[in-house]
């Protein structure tokens, strides 16, 4: 049986085009906001368009907080894309007429990219980290990304008995190297859309939905 797979739907800009690549690389896709189905799907893909504070705050609105932390506390997994990546962490410096912490999966704060040119839009290839199970296959290629803030520090570190579980980091560079994608158990994310990736993306796509 194909693995299903919610999109959450928090409002956060067109994903059809998600949808259509999940569903070529062989997930049954459902679109919705129903906690229930979020909750009980094999995966969820949480995107996230524009603004870090807008994206929380349509989080909120359809439970995404919850859903996102009982998935992790179960070990269910989730991926999330670029601003969809980016509320997994403490905060951002974007600015907001109200604030909002993010949901704090991940120590760091989101910042603006250092760049002469912002957004950093467009194709850039990545530094993968190794053992990376998301991005077999597609090492050496390119990937598509469109932003103005990242995570450009990572701090958490699995020392010790730990260490063999430590999170997979892999990194690109625009004015400053940045975050690019984690894996880390249940929870994966990508700055970059893989849904917008050509090949390469639908090939990682594919690498995350076999695992589910």
């Amino acid at each position: 049986m194909r693995p299903h797979v919610v999109v959450l739907d928090y409002g956060s800009g067109n994903v059809r085009s998600a949808v259509r690549a999940l569903e070529r690389v062989g997930a049954a896709v459902a679109l919705t906001s129903d906690p229930h189905a979020a909750l009980e799907s094999d995966g969820l893909f949480v995107p996230g368009v524009g603004n870090f504070h807008a994206c929380m705050a349509g989080l909120a609105a359809a439970h995404g907080p919850r859903i996102i932390g009982r998935r992790v506390a179960g070990a269910r997994p989730v991926l999330g894309i670029c601003v969809g990546m980016q509320v997994l962490f403490d905060t951002s410096t974007e600015p907001s007429a109200a604030p909002l912490e993010g949901l704090g999966e991940w120590p760091g704060t989101v910042e603006r990219l250092p760049a002469d040119i912002v957004p950093h839009m467009g194709w850039s290839r990545v530094e993968v980290g190794p053992g990376s199970r998301l991005f077999s296959g597609v090492e050496s290629e390119r990937f598509y990304f469109v932003h103005s803030y990242a995570v450009q520090s990572w701090t958490l570190q699995a020392t010790g008995a730990f260490a063999v579980v430590a999170p997979v980091v892999t990194w690109a560079r625009h004015g400053a190297r940045f975050v690019a994608a984690v894996e880390n158990g249940p929870l994966t994310a990508t700055q970059f859309h893989p849904e917008k990736s050509g090949d390469a993306g639908l090939h990682l796509l594919e690498n995350w939905v076999t695992s589910l």
